[in-house]
């Protein structure tokens, strides 16, 4: 299910936030390297809620820094 989730969201951030697929691990930091501000934290939280059907809590989106912990955070509230 993670793998699943991290190509949705790799998708997504390739093709709405037009960024380098290269550029996107489970490591990179969503706001140094992909350079993401608050307004683009924002859309990408509405995109997931679309992608997933699920209500994502802003509390808990304040703590992700990477893509990986994004994953880890859909992965735990779905839980898998």
């Amino acid at each position: 299910m993670q793998q699943k989730i991290y190509l949705q969201l790799k998708d997504l951030l390739v093709n709405y936030f037009e960024l380098p697929e290269n550029m996107i691990s489970h490591e990179t930091d969503s706001y140094e390297e992909l350079e993401l501000d608050s307004i683009d934290a924002i859309d990408l939280m509405v995109k997931l809620r679309e992608l997933t059907d699920l209500d994502i809590k802003p509390e808990a989106f304040k703590k992700i820094r990477t893509v990986g912990d994004v994953v880890n955070e859909l992965t735990q509230f779905q839980g898998v």
